[in-house]
């Protein structure tokens, strides 16, 4: 009886005969003259596995290179491994390496330890992951006994890592050895250091930026951005973490099985209040001042700005301000003139999707005291409308305008300077799995995202994250550019929050049918929800940022 079964390979369409136990890697190598590709993982039935992984029953396989969003993750994490080992023979015994967030476009690490970040100290780490790239030493894939891997990591000073697997209480963990160093890694790893030659590694702040390939040419290491406002609005909140002692998933876990979570809500929450409260008092400030009589509101999608703009007018009427709304959709231009994107489409995102020179004379005549019908834009019909909405700005009125759009200063090009105060907000998730995983902001909104729309808008988990890599290209395009246009930042995550959306975000993302292409996102998420301890939402409060989401808001959208 032969043992042979078939895998189908969609990298060319065909059914290909394999031997139980064959791994990946095997698989392809008989491939490789028809597969034009070099790939660093691949998608198993729809879900990302590294090329160690063994086949032993018909599957259908594609095989993805670093070009590949799975491929962009797969290969960041391995950077990161090849780091970790590069610190541990370079530095000091003892030294942590701390992986924190990613800010202008690189992975912003700290040393931990009788070190100092010096630009000698840069050039030997990139200079001894150069030699492990030429190397090409493989990633080997371990799975142990959770009490062995335990012992592994307490032998190598990784604490983190030990707090974290003593809270999540899984049988059997997955690790990686590289030339006798052990980590772990909130996904799968690339075959072999040979992979990794495109890098870079500089002195940043009080650590240093680990940049991958430019997205533009995966031949060389990005160039990174300043992002100084961005920087400190990830500071501060990693300041507060380290002053209430959480600042990664095992910490967090730990609180709440002793009890702790109701404290952890009621002081984030406090934060946020105390954070808001700050800028109503500069908006306040520059209003005495003669301007600031229009708050434009940006970020994100799911950055929660809506709740943020409803709690800054709670402020601004408690500083004896009026504060006035303006939606920038009510600007639309009629959806036949609204221009198209590569493919053809209407580009609803694009900035030349609003009649910025009705905008402008608005608002103009608004400041100069004038009264002025505002539009209404009809989507049914994709006409704008005037049903005499009409509006005059008294002394102390103050507008509040949220969008996309908000930094970009071509939006408000003709209104001047002093009279604009502009407030970015977004998620800025400070929260670390450990120190060599953090949370990635991205994954915190989208997450956001599934739950809403699943919630209120009757949009399946599987098409929101269908559209989510069109989402954040027009972030790319439109949003990120002018984040360090802002006033002021305003982090809109919360330290407990994805405790709390744990058992929400489960339960929606076991919806998505294991035959479409989003499954492997959403087993990706489920995974990453899983090193969470469940919190429940009771002790939220009402007006909490995160009612936008979860339901249970005091305030109506």
């Amino acid at each position: 009886m032969s043992n042979k079964m078939k895998i189908f390979c969609k990298n060319i369409g065909e059914y290909i005969e394999f031997t139980g136990g064959e791994t990946l890697a095997q698989i392809f190598e008989r491939l490789k003259n028809q597969i034009n590709i070099s790939p660093i993982c691949a998608r198993v039935n729809n879900k990302t596995q590294d090329m160690q992984y063994p086949v032993f029953a018909p599957k259908m396989v594609e095989f993805l290179d670093a070009t590949s969003a799975s491929g962009k993750r797969v290969y960041t994490r391995s950077l990161c491994m090849m780091l970790y080992k590069a610190v541990t023979e370079c530095c000091p015994a003892g030294t942590q390496l701390r992986i924190e967030h990613s800010i202008s476009r690189g992975l912003y690490c700290r040393l931990i330890g009788d070190v100092n970040i010096t630009l000698e100290l840069a050039d030997q780490l990139r200079n001894k992951m150069d030699e492990l790239v030429k190397r090409n030493i493989p990633f080997e894939r371990k799975e142990r006994l959770t009490s062995d891997v335990i012992k592994i990591f307490e032998q190598q000073g990784l604490n983190d890592k030990v707090q974290l697997l003593k809270t999540t209480h899984d049988l059997y963990t997955v690790y990686y050895r590289l030339d006798g160093v052990c980590d772990s890694y909130y996904g799968n790893l690339a075959p072999s250091t040979g992979m990794l030659a495109t890098f870079d590694l500089m002195p940043y702040q009080e650590g240093f930026l680990l940049l991958g390939p430019d997205p533009q040419n995966d031949n060389r290491a990005v160039r990174p951005i300043n992002q100084e406002k961005m920087y400190t609005a990830f500071t501060d909140y990693v300041m507060f973490n380290h002053i209430i002692g959480i600042k990664n998933v095992g910490e967090l876990n730990d609180a709440v099985a002793q009890g702790n979570a109701a404290m952890l809500i009621n002081v984030a929450e406090a934060l946020h209040d105390k954070k808001i409260g700050r800028i109503s008092d500069e908006i306040l400030h520059r209003f005495n001042d003669g301007g600031a009589r229009i708050v434009l509101i940006a970020g994100p999608s799911s950055s929660g700005k809506t709740t943020f703009t409803k709690r800054l007018s709670i402020q601004l009427m408690t500083n004896l301000l009026i504060p006035q709304s303006i939606s920038l959709d009510d600007y639309f231009v009629n959806r036949v003139n609204t221009p198209l994107d590569e493919n053809g489409e209407y580009d609803f995102e694009s900035l030349y999707a609003l009649d910025l020179e009705q905008f402008n004379k608005d608002l103009n005549a608004l400041i100069n005291g004038e009264e002025v019908e505002l539009p209404y834009y009809n989507f049914e019909t994709g006409q704008r409308e005037y049903r005499g909405n009409r509006i005059k700005l008294g002394s102390k009125t103050v507008l509040l305008i949220e969008g996309i759009h908000g930094l970009n200063p071509e939006l408000t090009a003709h209104i001047e300077a002093k009279m604009k105060y502009t407030i970015y907000v977004s998620a800025l998730t400070t929260l670390s799995i450990d120190d060599h995983n953090w949370v990635p902001t991205t994954d915190n909104r989208l997450l956001r995202r599934i739950i809403r729309d699943h919630k209120y808008r009757g949009v399946s988990p599987a098409d929101t994250i269908k559209r989510w890599p069109s989402v954040r290209r027009g972030e790319e395009k439109w949003i990120f550019p002018f984040q360090e246009n802002a006033d002021a930042m305003f982090n809109s995550s919360l330290l407990f929050e994805l405790g709390v959306i744990k058992e929400y975000g489960e339960a929606v993302l076991k919806t998505v049918p294991r035959d479409t292409p989003e499954y492997g996102e959403a087993y990706r998420l489920r995974a990453f929800l899983s090193y969470f301890t469940p919190i429940g939402d009771q002790l939220i409060p009402s007006t909490s940022l995160l009612r936008e989401f979860l339901g249970g808001s005091s305030f109506r959208y």
